[in-house]
Protein backbone atom coordinates (compact mmCIF):
# COMPACT_ATOMS: atom_id res chain seq x y z
CA UNK A 1 0.00 0.00 0.00
CA UNK A 2 0.96 3.31 -0.96
CA UNK A 3 0.77 6.03 1.26
CA UNK A 4 1.69 9.82 1.36
CA UNK A 5 -0.68 11.22 4.10
CA UNK A 6 2.88 12.26 6.34
CA UNK A 7 4.94 13.34 3.52
CA UNK A 8 2.14 16.15 2.32
CA UNK A 9 2.99 19.03 4.89
CA UNK A 10 0.85 21.81 3.29
CA UNK A 11 0.13 25.60 3.76
CA UNK A 12 -3.44 26.35 2.49
CA UNK A 13 -4.76 29.61 2.80
CA UNK A 14 -4.48 32.03 5.46
CA UNK A 15 -6.96 30.33 7.71
CA UNK A 16 -9.58 31.90 9.98
CA UNK A 17 -7.61 34.59 11.92
CA UNK A 18 -4.81 35.03 9.87
CA UNK A 19 -2.36 32.22 10.82
CA UNK A 20 0.89 31.74 10.30
CA UNK A 21 1.88 27.68 10.00
CA UNK A 22 4.93 25.74 11.30
CA UNK A 23 8.56 26.15 12.21
CA UNK A 24 11.92 25.13 13.10
CA UNK A 25 15.48 25.39 14.89
CA UNK A 26 18.71 27.31 14.74
CA UNK A 27 19.54 27.75 11.06
CA UNK A 28 22.35 24.88 9.75
CA UNK A 29 25.93 25.98 8.36
CA UNK A 30 24.64 30.08 8.22
CA UNK A 31 27.84 30.35 6.37
CA UNK A 32 27.57 27.63 3.54
CA UNK A 33 29.86 25.38 5.15
CA UNK A 34 29.33 21.33 3.91
CA UNK A 35 28.49 19.23 6.42
CA UNK A 36 30.69 16.41 7.10
CA UNK A 37 28.16 14.02 6.47
CA UNK A 38 27.24 12.15 3.45
CA UNK A 39 23.02 11.75 3.17
CA UNK A 40 21.89 14.01 5.78
CA UNK A 41 18.03 15.19 6.03
CA UNK A 42 17.18 18.71 7.72
CA UNK A 43 13.91 20.04 8.56
CA UNK A 44 13.11 23.21 5.82
CA UNK A 45 10.98 26.16 6.82
CA UNK A 46 8.99 28.67 5.26
CA UNK A 47 8.96 32.00 6.79
CA UNK A 48 6.88 35.54 5.70
CA UNK A 49 8.30 38.55 7.11
CA UNK A 50 6.77 41.73 7.13
CA UNK A 51 7.82 45.16 7.50
CA UNK A 52 6.87 48.63 6.65
CA UNK A 53 4.00 47.39 4.48
CA UNK A 54 6.94 45.08 2.49
CA UNK A 55 6.91 41.47 3.12
CA UNK A 56 9.75 39.33 2.19
CA UNK A 57 9.89 35.08 2.17
CA UNK A 58 12.82 32.96 3.16
CA UNK A 59 13.33 29.35 3.34
CA UNK A 60 15.38 28.11 6.22
CA UNK A 61 17.04 24.97 7.62
CA UNK A 62 17.75 23.44 11.00
CA UNK A 63 18.36 19.79 12.65
CA UNK A 64 15.51 20.52 15.34
CA UNK A 65 12.54 21.67 15.97
CA UNK A 66 12.19 21.00 19.33
CA UNK A 67 13.56 23.95 21.06
CA UNK A 68 15.31 27.45 20.75
CA UNK A 69 14.59 30.25 18.56
CA UNK A 70 15.62 31.68 15.73
CA UNK A 71 15.34 34.78 13.40
CA UNK A 72 14.34 34.49 9.64
CA UNK A 73 15.30 38.08 9.12
CA UNK A 74 18.53 37.73 6.66
CA UNK A 75 18.63 34.21 6.56
CA UNK A 76 17.59 31.08 4.12
CA UNK A 77 16.84 31.37 0.59
CA UNK A 78 14.62 34.32 -1.16
CA UNK A 79 11.88 32.88 -2.65
CA UNK A 80 8.18 34.00 -3.90
CA UNK A 81 6.09 32.52 -0.98
CA UNK A 82 3.58 30.23 -1.51
CA UNK A 83 -0.08 29.52 -1.17
CA UNK A 84 0.99 25.76 0.03
CA UNK A 85 3.77 24.14 0.58
CA UNK A 86 3.97 20.76 -0.29
CA UNK A 87 6.87 18.13 0.79
CA UNK A 88 7.00 14.90 -1.89
CA UNK A 89 8.36 11.91 -0.29
CA UNK A 90 10.59 14.08 1.53
CA UNK A 91 13.26 14.61 -1.47
CA UNK A 92 11.00 17.61 -3.33
CA UNK A 93 9.40 21.31 -1.99
CA UNK A 94 6.23 22.54 -3.97
CA UNK A 95 5.47 26.16 -3.62
CA UNK A 96 1.68 26.02 -5.19
CA UNK A 97 0.03 29.34 -5.44
CA UNK A 98 -2.97 30.24 -5.75
CA UNK A 99 -4.27 33.95 -6.80
CA UNK A 100 -7.78 35.02 -6.66
CA UNK A 101 -9.30 32.43 -8.85
CA UNK A 102 -6.30 32.81 -11.42
CA UNK A 103 -3.26 30.36 -12.31
CA UNK A 104 -0.26 30.92 -9.75
CA UNK A 105 2.69 30.38 -10.53
CA UNK A 106 4.34 27.31 -9.27
CA UNK A 107 8.19 26.34 -8.19
CA UNK A 108 9.81 23.64 -6.47
CA UNK A 109 12.88 23.65 -4.36
CA UNK A 110 15.63 20.76 -3.32
CA UNK A 111 18.07 20.46 0.05
CA UNK A 112 21.62 20.78 -1.14
CA UNK A 113 24.97 19.29 -0.01
CA UNK A 114 25.61 22.57 2.26
CA UNK A 115 22.20 22.19 4.18
CA UNK A 116 20.91 25.33 2.39
CA UNK A 117 17.89 25.34 -0.14
CA UNK A 118 18.08 25.65 -4.31
CA UNK A 119 15.31 26.29 -6.46
CA UNK A 120 14.99 24.14 -9.20
CA UNK A 121 14.72 25.24 -12.74
CA UNK A 122 11.48 24.80 -13.99
CA UNK A 123 8.22 27.40 -12.92
CA UNK A 124 4.28 25.84 -13.84
CA UNK A 125 1.06 28.00 -13.93
CA UNK A 126 -1.00 25.61 -12.47
CA UNK A 127 -4.53 26.30 -13.06
CA UNK A 128 -6.95 27.56 -10.14
CA UNK A 129 -7.64 25.05 -7.63
CA UNK A 130 -9.76 23.86 -4.70
CA UNK A 131 -8.39 21.09 -3.26
CA UNK A 132 -4.82 19.17 -4.08
CA UNK A 133 -3.51 15.71 -3.04
CA UNK A 134 -0.56 13.60 -4.39
CA UNK A 135 -1.04 10.22 -6.10
CA UNK A 136 1.91 8.29 -7.33
CA UNK A 137 4.68 10.63 -9.05
CA UNK A 138 2.08 13.47 -9.25
CA UNK A 139 0.99 16.18 -6.77
CA UNK A 140 -2.53 16.63 -8.03
CA UNK A 141 -4.64 19.81 -8.16
CA UNK A 142 -8.20 19.66 -8.67
CA UNK A 143 -11.29 21.75 -9.12
CA UNK A 144 -15.37 22.02 -11.13
CA UNK A 145 -15.54 24.70 -13.93
CA UNK A 146 -16.51 24.96 -17.57
CA UNK A 147 -16.04 22.22 -19.92
CA UNK A 148 -15.17 22.16 -23.76
CA UNK A 149 -17.77 24.87 -24.94
CA UNK A 150 -18.46 21.66 -27.88
CA UNK A 151 -20.67 20.44 -24.57
CA UNK A 152 -22.59 23.85 -24.56
CA UNK A 153 -26.17 23.46 -24.42
CA UNK A 154 -29.12 24.66 -26.81
CA UNK A 155 -28.95 27.95 -24.30
CA UNK A 156 -25.04 27.96 -24.83
CA UNK A 157 -24.61 26.89 -20.78
CA UNK A 158 -21.56 24.87 -20.58
CA UNK A 159 -21.56 21.76 -18.15
CA UNK A 160 -19.03 21.25 -15.51
CA UNK A 161 -16.04 19.49 -15.58
CA UNK A 162 -12.98 18.59 -12.93
CA UNK A 163 -10.16 20.55 -13.88
CA UNK A 164 -7.27 18.87 -12.71
CA UNK A 165 -3.44 19.67 -13.11
CA UNK A 166 -0.55 17.04 -12.82
CA UNK A 167 2.85 17.96 -11.45
CA UNK A 168 5.19 15.43 -12.28
CA UNK A 169 7.54 15.70 -9.41
CA UNK A 170 10.74 13.47 -10.89
CA UNK A 171 10.40 14.57 -14.14
CA UNK A 172 9.55 18.63 -13.64
CA UNK A 173 6.46 18.53 -15.88
CA UNK A 174 3.49 19.64 -16.06
CA UNK A 175 0.26 19.04 -17.71
CA UNK A 176 -3.50 19.27 -17.60
CA UNK A 177 -6.64 17.21 -18.76
CA UNK A 178 -7.71 20.36 -20.55
CA UNK A 179 -8.84 18.68 -23.97
CA UNK A 180 -12.06 17.12 -25.01
CA UNK A 181 -11.02 13.51 -24.70
CA UNK A 182 -9.92 13.78 -21.83
CA UNK A 183 -12.24 16.12 -19.84
CA UNK A 184 -14.84 14.30 -16.98
CA UNK A 185 -17.75 15.44 -16.53
CA UNK A 186 -18.56 16.85 -12.63
CA UNK A 187 -22.42 17.04 -13.72
CA UNK A 188 -25.22 15.09 -12.40
CA UNK A 189 -21.82 12.85 -10.82
CA UNK A 190 -24.40 11.77 -7.86
CA UNK A 191 -27.08 10.53 -10.12
CA UNK A 192 -29.13 13.76 -8.66
CA UNK A 193 -28.03 16.21 -11.13
CA UNK A 194 -26.37 18.78 -9.13
CA UNK A 195 -22.38 19.18 -9.90
CA UNK A 196 -19.42 18.34 -7.50
CA UNK A 197 -16.19 19.76 -6.60
CA UNK A 198 -13.82 17.33 -4.97
CA UNK A 199 -12.46 17.53 -0.95
CA UNK A 200 -9.20 15.82 -0.78
CA UNK A 201 -7.49 13.20 -2.72
CA UNK A 202 -6.10 10.02 -1.29
CA UNK A 203 -4.02 7.66 -2.37
CA UNK A 204 -4.96 4.10 -1.08
CA UNK A 205 -4.52 0.15 -2.54
CA UNK A 206 -3.59 2.25 -6.00
CA UNK A 207 -7.31 3.89 -6.05
CA UNK A 208 -8.29 7.34 -5.20
CA UNK A 209 -10.21 8.35 -2.31
CA UNK A 210 -12.32 11.85 -2.48
CA UNK A 211 -15.38 13.17 -0.88
CA UNK A 212 -17.60 14.36 -3.34
CA UNK A 213 -19.22 17.21 -2.78
CA UNK A 214 -22.48 18.41 -4.46
CA UNK A 215 -22.47 22.27 -4.78
CA UNK A 216 -26.37 22.57 -6.42
CA UNK A 217 -27.66 22.80 -10.06
CA UNK A 218 -25.56 25.08 -12.66
CA UNK A 219 -27.04 26.57 -15.18
CA UNK A 220 -26.60 23.58 -17.56
CA UNK A 221 -28.07 21.32 -15.33
CA UNK A 222 -30.71 23.59 -14.04
CA UNK A 223 -31.94 23.83 -17.49
CA UNK A 224 -31.87 20.36 -18.07
CA UNK A 225 -35.64 19.06 -19.32
CA UNK A 226 -37.57 16.10 -18.30
CA UNK A 227 -39.38 13.50 -20.99
CA UNK A 228 -42.09 16.47 -21.52
CA UNK A 229 -40.02 18.96 -22.42
CA UNK A 230 -40.59 21.11 -19.59
CA UNK A 231 -37.01 22.19 -17.96
CA UNK A 232 -35.54 22.42 -14.18
CA UNK A 233 -35.86 18.43 -14.21
CA UNK A 234 -33.73 18.14 -11.44
CA UNK A 235 -34.99 20.92 -9.10
CA UNK A 236 -37.01 19.24 -6.06
CA UNK A 237 -40.12 19.79 -5.98
CA UNK A 238 -40.80 23.46 -3.57
CA UNK A 239 -37.29 24.49 -4.56
CA UNK A 240 -38.38 26.55 -8.16
CA UNK A 241 -37.36 29.90 -6.04
CA UNK A 242 -34.39 29.11 -5.19
CA UNK A 243 -33.45 29.22 -8.80
CA UNK A 244 -31.41 32.51 -9.34
CA UNK A 245 -32.94 35.21 -11.69
CA UNK A 246 -29.97 37.35 -12.27
CA UNK A 247 -26.29 37.14 -11.57
CA UNK A 248 -24.53 38.13 -8.65
CA UNK A 249 -22.65 37.71 -5.79
CA UNK A 250 -18.82 38.21 -5.16
CA UNK A 251 -15.81 35.81 -4.62
CA UNK A 252 -16.80 32.40 -3.17
CA UNK A 253 -20.06 33.61 -3.40
CA UNK A 254 -20.71 34.73 -7.15
CA UNK A 255 -23.33 32.89 -8.91
CA UNK A 256 -25.10 33.23 -12.29
CA UNK A 257 -28.44 33.51 -14.25
CA UNK A 258 -30.59 30.00 -14.16
CA UNK A 259 -28.47 28.35 -11.33
CA UNK A 260 -29.63 26.87 -7.94
CA UNK A 261 -26.68 28.03 -6.00
CA UNK A 262 -25.83 24.88 -3.19
CA UNK A 263 -27.25 21.59 -2.57
CA UNK A 264 -30.31 20.23 -2.11
CA UNK A 265 -29.35 17.33 0.10
CA UNK A 266 -27.20 18.52 2.84
CA UNK A 267 -28.26 15.36 5.04
CA UNK A 268 -25.85 13.17 2.69
CA UNK A 269 -22.26 12.02 2.33
CA UNK A 270 -20.88 11.00 -0.93
CA UNK A 271 -17.24 9.33 -0.79
CA UNK A 272 -15.90 8.61 -5.10
CA UNK A 273 -13.07 6.16 -5.46
CA UNK A 274 -11.54 6.49 -8.63
CA UNK A 275 -9.64 3.75 -10.48
CA UNK A 276 -6.51 6.02 -11.24
CA UNK A 277 -5.47 9.61 -11.26
CA UNK A 278 -7.16 9.79 -14.78
CA UNK A 279 -10.86 9.96 -12.71
CA UNK A 280 -12.46 8.70 -15.40
CA UNK A 281 -13.95 5.72 -14.20
CA UNK A 282 -15.15 5.44 -10.00
CA UNK A 283 -17.29 3.86 -7.82
CA UNK A 284 -19.59 6.05 -5.30
CA UNK A 285 -20.53 5.14 -1.95
CA UNK A 286 -22.71 7.56 0.35
CA UNK A 287 -24.11 7.55 3.65
CA UNK A 288 -26.98 9.23 5.36
CA UNK A 289 -25.50 9.68 9.07
CA UNK A 290 -23.15 13.12 8.15
CA UNK A 291 -23.22 15.76 5.84
CA UNK A 292 -20.95 16.39 3.04
CA UNK A 293 -17.14 16.16 4.63
CA UNK A 294 -15.07 19.35 3.80
CA UNK A 295 -14.45 21.98 5.92
CA UNK A 296 -14.48 25.27 4.04
CA UNK A 297 -12.70 28.38 3.98
CA UNK A 298 -13.59 30.67 0.82
CA UNK A 299 -13.18 29.02 -2.52
CA UNK A 300 -11.04 26.44 -0.99
CA UNK A 301 -12.33 22.53 0.29
CA UNK A 302 -10.29 21.36 3.25
CA UNK A 303 -9.61 17.26 3.43
CA UNK A 304 -11.55 15.47 6.12
CA UNK A 305 -10.87 12.09 4.41
CA UNK A 306 -7.72 10.23 5.49
CA UNK A 307 -6.33 7.09 6.49
CA UNK A 308 -5.19 6.08 10.14
CA UNK A 309 -2.20 3.68 10.88
CA UNK A 310 -4.25 0.84 11.04
CA UNK A 311 -5.32 1.18 7.47
CA UNK A 312 -8.80 2.45 8.24
CA UNK A 313 -10.16 5.27 6.02
CA UNK A 314 -11.86 7.96 8.48
CA UNK A 315 -14.71 10.37 7.09
CA UNK A 316 -15.26 13.28 8.86
CA UNK A 317 -18.18 15.94 8.48
CA UNK A 318 -18.00 20.06 9.94
CA UNK A 319 -21.46 19.96 8.99
CA UNK A 320 -20.67 23.14 7.11
CA UNK A 321 -24.44 22.85 5.72
CA UNK A 322 -25.73 24.02 8.76
CA UNK A 323 -24.37 27.53 8.14
CA UNK A 324 -26.40 27.74 4.39
CA UNK A 325 -29.41 30.66 4.90
CA UNK A 326 -32.30 28.78 3.56
CA UNK A 327 -33.69 26.19 5.88
CA UNK A 328 -34.33 23.56 2.86
CA UNK A 329 -30.27 23.59 2.43
CA UNK A 330 -29.43 23.63 5.99
CA UNK A 331 -28.14 20.13 7.23
CA UNK A 332 -29.93 18.97 10.43
CA UNK A 333 -27.00 16.45 11.24
CA UNK A 334 -24.18 17.16 13.65
CA UNK A 335 -20.74 16.84 12.85
CA UNK A 336 -19.46 13.60 12.89
CA UNK A 337 -17.27 11.04 11.69
CA UNK A 338 -17.81 7.56 9.72
CA UNK A 339 -15.22 4.85 8.22
CA UNK A 340 -14.22 2.77 5.62
CA UNK A 341 -12.28 0.11 6.92
CA UNK A 342 -9.47 -1.55 5.76
CA UNK A 343 -9.82 -3.54 2.19
CA UNK A 344 -13.57 -2.13 1.85
CA UNK A 345 -15.10 -0.19 -0.66
CA UNK A 346 -17.85 1.10 1.58
CA UNK A 347 -18.94 2.16 4.92
CA UNK A 348 -19.22 -0.25 7.89
CA UNK A 349 -21.47 0.23 11.09
CA UNK A 350 -18.95 3.20 12.66
CA UNK A 351 -20.28 6.35 13.61
CA UNK A 352 -19.18 9.36 16.00
CA UNK A 353 -21.33 12.39 17.04
CA UNK A 354 -18.75 15.00 17.49
CA UNK A 355 -21.30 17.58 18.44
CA UNK A 356 -22.12 15.34 21.58
CA UNK A 357 -18.47 15.89 23.35
CA UNK A 358 -18.43 19.25 22.51
CA UNK A 359 -20.95 20.77 23.72
CA UNK A 360 -22.58 21.44 20.44
CA UNK A 361 -19.57 23.06 18.25
CA UNK A 362 -18.55 22.07 15.36
CA UNK A 363 -14.52 21.81 13.55
CA UNK A 364 -12.73 23.46 10.44
CA UNK A 365 -9.70 21.26 9.85
CA UNK A 366 -8.90 17.36 10.60
CA UNK A 367 -5.39 15.85 10.26
CA UNK A 368 -4.21 12.24 11.09
CA UNK A 369 -1.61 12.32 13.57
CA UNK A 370 -0.47 8.52 14.48
CA UNK A 371 -1.64 5.14 14.78
CA UNK A 372 -6.07 6.18 14.95
CA UNK A 373 -5.42 9.57 16.37
CA UNK A 374 -6.41 12.69 14.74
CA UNK A 375 -5.52 16.56 15.36
CA UNK A 376 -8.71 18.96 15.02
CA UNK A 377 -9.06 22.41 14.24
CA UNK A 378 -11.97 23.02 16.74
CA UNK A 379 -14.26 26.40 16.74
CA UNK A 380 -15.13 27.89 19.81
CA UNK A 381 -19.13 28.14 19.25
CA UNK A 382 -21.72 26.39 17.20
CA UNK A 383 -22.70 27.24 13.92
CA UNK A 384 -26.08 29.13 15.31
CA UNK A 385 -24.00 31.84 17.71
CA UNK A 386 -22.62 34.93 15.45
CA UNK A 387 -18.74 35.35 16.09
CA UNK A 388 -17.39 31.61 15.76
CA UNK A 389 -13.86 31.24 15.03
CA UNK A 390 -11.60 28.32 14.69
CA UNK A 391 -9.63 28.79 18.05
CA UNK A 392 -9.24 25.71 19.91
CA UNK A 393 -7.52 22.23 19.21
CA UNK A 394 -8.69 18.73 20.12
CA UNK A 395 -6.86 15.02 19.90
CA UNK A 396 -9.43 12.64 18.40
CA UNK A 397 -8.96 8.53 19.24
CA UNK A 398 -10.69 7.36 16.12
CA UNK A 399 -11.79 3.89 17.68
CA UNK A 400 -12.37 4.54 21.47
CA UNK A 401 -14.58 7.76 19.79
CA UNK A 402 -12.95 9.74 22.15
CA UNK A 403 -12.45 13.79 21.69
CA UNK A 404 -10.13 15.55 24.03
CA UNK A 405 -9.30 19.03 23.96
CA UNK A 406 -5.66 20.20 24.17
CA UNK A 407 -4.22 21.25 27.51
CA UNK A 408 -0.75 23.66 28.14
CA UNK A 409 -1.34 25.79 24.99
CA UNK A 410 -0.86 29.79 25.73
CA UNK A 411 -4.25 32.09 26.52
CA UNK A 412 -3.03 35.00 24.19
CA UNK A 413 -3.48 32.30 20.31
CA UNK A 414 -4.73 34.62 17.74
CA UNK A 415 -4.33 31.61 15.28
CA UNK A 416 -2.54 28.18 14.10
CA UNK A 417 -0.86 27.04 11.27
CA UNK A 418 -2.59 25.30 8.59
CA UNK A 419 -0.95 21.87 8.28
CA UNK A 420 1.15 20.48 11.05
CA UNK A 421 3.99 18.51 10.84
CA UNK A 422 3.96 14.98 12.33
CA UNK A 423 6.90 13.10 13.45
CA UNK A 424 7.44 10.08 15.75
CA UNK A 425 4.06 10.07 16.89
CA UNK A 426 3.68 13.64 18.05
CA UNK A 427 2.57 16.64 16.24
CA UNK A 428 4.14 20.08 15.83
CA UNK A 429 1.76 22.79 15.61
CA UNK A 430 2.33 26.49 14.90
CA UNK A 431 1.15 28.93 17.23
CA UNK A 432 0.16 32.73 16.15
CA UNK A 433 0.06 34.55 19.73
CA UNK A 434 -1.14 38.22 20.26
CA UNK A 435 1.97 39.29 22.74
CA UNK A 436 4.62 37.44 21.48
CA UNK A 437 6.82 35.87 18.30
CA UNK A 438 5.10 32.78 17.19
CA UNK A 439 6.52 29.67 18.44
CA UNK A 440 5.96 25.84 18.01
CA UNK A 441 3.97 23.78 20.40
CA UNK A 442 4.47 19.81 20.56
CA UNK A 443 1.46 17.85 21.40
CA UNK A 444 1.23 14.26 22.76
CA UNK A 445 -1.78 12.88 21.18
CA UNK A 446 -1.99 10.14 23.51
CA UNK A 447 -1.72 13.00 26.98
CA UNK A 448 -3.27 15.73 24.76
CA UNK A 449 -0.57 18.17 26.27
CA UNK A 450 1.47 20.36 24.27
CA UNK A 451 4.65 21.59 24.71
CA UNK A 452 6.61 24.99 23.80
CA UNK A 453 9.05 24.52 20.74
CA UNK A 454 10.58 26.68 18.51
CA UNK A 455 10.09 30.08 18.73
CA UNK A 456 10.77 31.68 15.18
CA UNK A 457 10.99 35.95 14.74
CA UNK A 458 9.09 36.41 11.40
CA UNK A 459 5.81 37.73 11.22
CA UNK A 460 4.73 33.97 10.11
CA UNK A 461 6.12 30.44 9.88
CA UNK A 462 4.08 29.30 6.46
CA UNK A 463 5.33 25.72 6.03
CA UNK A 464 7.61 22.99 7.59
CA UNK A 465 8.97 19.69 6.77
CA UNK A 466 11.55 17.71 6.20
CA UNK A 467 14.01 17.07 3.10
CA UNK A 468 16.75 14.43 2.79
CA UNK A 469 19.94 14.72 0.47
CA UNK A 470 21.74 11.98 -0.50
CA UNK A 471 25.24 12.06 -1.45
CA UNK A 472 26.35 11.22 -5.39
CA UNK A 473 27.77 7.81 -5.49
CA UNK A 474 31.76 8.97 -6.33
Amino acid sequence: MKNNRLTLRAMLPALMIGAGVFSSCEPDNPNGDKPDVGDFSRYVIATSTTASNNTSYALLTASSIESGKVSAKGNGLLNDGATQWIFYQDQYLYALNYHQGNAGTTASYILKADSSMQKRNREYNVRRFTTYGIYDQYIMTTSSGDGPTEWADKHGYVPQSFLVSYLDVEAEDYSTNNTQDQAYLSENFLGNGEYVTLAGLLQKDGKLFSVAVPMGLSQYGCMQEDEAGNPHKWVLPGNEDLIKTESGGSGSGAYDKDELQWTQYPDSCWVAIFDDESLKSKKIIKTGKISYAAGRMKSQYYQMIWEDGNGDIYVFSPSYAKTMKDPRQQTKLPAGVVRIPDGSEDFDDYYCNIEAQSNGRGFMRVWPIAEDYFLMLMYDKPYSETGYAATQLAVFKARDQKLTYVEGLPSTISGFGNTPYVENGKVYVAVTLSDANPAIYIIDPASAKATKGLEVEATQITGIGKLNYKAPLE
